[in-house]
């Protein structure tokens, strides 16, 4: 957003990552210049950011690589939408395998000519978005969070209607929704916001032709990262606190903390003077339970290890997007959870059309059970996948091996230092 403003922005604490990189380079490409700041350690520190509206600079450059970044393929390509110059968009192995059909079908709803292999990269836009209605079904929510970033830029006067007929990730919307607030765009009285909608987000009326102004204030902490060395700590039975997480933001990730005390974790808030921190520790066995991951899809994985480990049953459900992500989890994560347990008769993994059903194998493994055969775990470059097989491993008895996860480097997606962290 700070690229697509009409000024200088200062971004505090960004997370220094791959997808970032990526998302950076991207914005660059699409007029913005970006310069980094770092510590006295190398450290990336903060981002300066000068924005150009779309369409008050030629781009010199129409080739974007999302690298392994969705947010960052679908985001460019509702942004592209506001140029009059072609720009094609293209990722890696993972991202050539994530349709962006829905969105670009509405992006062609509203005048943009598209250019596509049937939704997937390499993917040629060239706009500017010209108003009008279209219908946006969302298995992903960065469709519409894209739409709903680039439609308040688009020409002056456009109007644009969205019927959503689907919303999964929903957390995510309000998440978008509440940075369009800060820019005085939504949530003011219905006769005065460039944004309106219903409660259920099913439809939105875009008003176009809007500037954003600098954004300026520190990157919020991430919960979907934040729940792999929680979970370490509950797995090998340890004690972890940490640090520049709010329970009062948006993200939907955060309920994972609600889900650790279902589980029989003990869980504690501390509101500090430089800001939260939160302890997570087990002090008795996990218990299974049954939990709705729509609005979280990115903690199927972290939670499949839990219920692996866990008493009784855990079922996981209202999550097919789950399965649309960097890999289909769902499918990935069943059948590594079966191969690391190969030997314990008391698991079980049934794998469903929108999540798993995990008979877990508490917490009195057999030894014996698990450490006659070398096993190698297939990560799949999925970051989180690799980073919750990582977890499981920490939770299995000592004198368990070896174990192997490859593809660890996917980790370095959203997560670098996560093997040295957990070392």
């Amino acid at each position: 957003m700070a690229a697509l403003t009409d000024g200088v922005s200062t971004i505090a604490q960004p997370l220094f990552s791959l997808d970032t990189q990526s998302c950076a380079a991207a914005c660059r490409v699409l007029g913005a210049e970006i310069s980094e700041e770092h510590n006295s350690k190398g450290c990336l520190t903060g981002w300066t950011v000068r924005g150009h509206k779309p369409g008050n600079t030629e781009i010199l450059q129409s080739l974007i690589d999302a690298g392994n970044s969705g947010t960052t393929l679908f985001f460019t390509i509702a942004a592209a939408a506001l140029l009059s110059q072609k720009v094609t968009i293209i990722g890696d192995r993972q991202i050539a395998q994530r349709s962006a059909e829905p969105l670009l079908d509405a992006l062609a709803d509203l005048g943009v000519t598209v250019t596509s292999k049937d939704g997937y990269t390499p993917i040629t836009i060239c706009g500017p978005i010209k108003g009008g209605r279209t219908r946006l079904s969302c298995m992903t929510s960065q469709y519409l969070s894209a739409m709903l970033i680039a439609a308040p830029l688009a020409q002056k006067n456009t109007i644009i209607e969205i019927d959503v007929s689907l919303l999964n990730e929903k957390p995510y919307a309000d998440m978008t929704l509440s940075y369009l607030k800060s820019q005085g765009l939504y949530g003011k009285a219905a006769g005065d916001s460039k944004i309106t909608g219903n409660a259920d987000y099913s439809f939105f009326r875009i008003q176009g032709g809007n500037v954003y102004t600098p954004m300026n204030g520190p990157v919020p902490g991430d919960f979907s990262s934040a729940a792999f060395p929680a979970a370490a700590a509950v797995l090998s039975g340890g004690k972890a606190t940490l640090y520049g997480l709010d329970p009062g933001d948006t993200q939907g990730d955060k309920i994972f903390f609600e889900y650790l005390t279902q589980m029989g974790c003990e869980v504690q808030w501390k509101q500090k003077d430089n800001g939260w921190e939160v302890t997570v520790v087990r002090t008795r066995p996990l218990l299974g339970g049954t939990f709705d991951l729509n609005a979280a899809p990115d903690l199927l994985p972290i939670m499949a290890v839990l219920g692996a480990f866990a008493a009784g049953e855990t079922k996981l459900y209202n999550v097919e997007h789950a399965r649309i992500k960097e890999t289909d989890r769902i499918a990935v994560m069943a059948g590594e959870l079966r191969k690391l347990f190969a030997g314990v008769n008391n698991f079980r993994c049934e794998e469903k059309p929108d999540g798993l059903i995990i008979q877990g194998a508490g917490s009195s493994i057999d030894i014996a059970a698990c450490s006659d055969t070398a096993v190698t775990l297939d990560g799949r470059g999925d970051h989180r996948i690799v980073m919750a097989l990582a977890c499981a491993v920490l939770g299995l008895p000592a004198g368990t091996g070896p174990v192997t996860v490859n593809e660890t480097e996917a980790a370095d997606v959203t997560f670098p230092g996560f093997f040295e962290l957990i070392q």
